[in-house]
């Protein structure tokens, strides 16, 4: 099964019109409900009750365009286990946000449970031979995968702290995942990450500053295991193996920053990564002075060029490559120390 250009163009486009639709859809019933994400603790930095659920309308959309189009495209047993073994564990981790959107479920519990969900993915790609950039160990193939999926799982999620910061982060990265994966000839990744990026572009339009609808953890979770699978699926061509790891690593490169400059800095105050605060990359930026929807742009901004940096990576030699991670390292290196730096609340 492959797909021409104007198809993947036609996958993003129907899951964007699919989740714009459905996204005032779930609002409105979350708000029948009574489904609020309350202001009621110091982590949160919104006044007004804002609706949840907005995670829904992105796990049915992208579900639904992403089976629609085997079945239109090339339906067979095969072409519909495939995708399911990316799809499958996204929908139950993000079943188990939707549980958490509505009871409030503890930290550890639910890290417990993003951890079994990453043993099994891991157990699927192996079983299935689909890492993209396999070490040649097995057992560090599982370990890596475990360690990358439950890690960006947590990113996503803790990235989802301000008005479209999750949303239109994913979106980026999935745009130019979109891209390598297209140039590169992987369908299937293409595919994915082309639906991925149209739904978040649909939530988006609800979810921008000021947001009328949040993803919630159902939606954090969902986008979160779904683009850590995609990346780790996907093989770049460039010239050495650390540069094809560092490639992956580079398309989420923000998110990871968030995390690290978060768990990081309360390790230092001797406070528990797992609770929440007001010490993010977005909070850090608003209190030095940018005003919060400009430091949504901010962030979408560094995405882009993190982005810009995994295209040009396999677009120049080997060498050209290598400098380009080097400096991709140190621009992010330089960015932790800077934030770090900035006040924690």
């Amino acid at each position: 099964m492959s797909f021409h250009l104007w198809q993947y163009l036609a996958l993003g486009l129907s899951s964007f019109i699919v989740v714009g639709i459905l996204t005032p859809i779930v609002r409105r019933f979350a708000v029948s409900r009574q489904i609020y994400d309350l202001p009621n603790s110091e982590h949160k930095s919104h006044i007004e009750p804002i609706p949840y659920l907005g995670g829904l309308a992105i796990i049915v959309g992208t579900l639904f365009i992403s089976y629609l189009a085997v079945f239109v495209k090339d339906f067979s047993a095969r072409n519909l286990r495939l995708e399911t073994t990316v799809l499958g564990p996204a929908l139950l981790l993000g079943l188990v946000g939707l549980w958490d959107d509505i009871k409030n479920l503890k930290p550890l519990p639910r890290l417990l449970v993003q951890s079994a969900v990453g043993i099994f993915t891991a157990i699927l790609l192996m079983a299935s031979d689909t890492v993209g950039v396999p070490t040649g160990h097995s057992w560090l193939d599982g370990f890596i995968t475990l360690i990358w999926i439950v890690g960006i799982c947590n990113s996503i999620n803790f990235f989802d702290n301000v008005d479209g910061g999750a949303a239109g982060t994913v979106a980026i990265s999935s745009l130019a995942l979109t891209y390598l994966a297209h140039h590169d000839g992987q369908y299937f990744v293409t595919a994915l990450s082309a639906v991925l990026a149209g739904s978040t572009i649909g939530f988006l339009l609800w979810n921008k500053s000021p947001a009328r609808i949040y993803m919630g953890d159902a939606g954090a979770l969902f986008l979160g295991i779904l683009i850590a699978t995609l990346t780790i699926r996907y093989h770049p061509h460039t010239g050495t193996k650390w540069t094809s790891f560092s490639t992956k690593i580079l398309l989420l490169a923000i998110p990871i920053l968030d995390t690290s400059v978060a768990v990081v800095s309360r390790l230092l105050r001797r406070v528990s990564p797992f609770q929440g605060g007001q010490d993010h990359l977005s909070h850090r930026l608003i209190r030095a002075g940018i005003p919060r929807r400009n430091a949504v742009f901010v962030l979408w901004f560094m995405t882009a060029v993190y982005g810009m940096f995994a295209i040009l990576i396999q677009s120049f030699s080997k060498f050209a490559g290598e400098v380009t991670v080097f400096v991709a390292l140190g621009l992010w290196v330089t960015l932790f120390i800077g934030f770090i730096k900035t006040a924690d609340s």
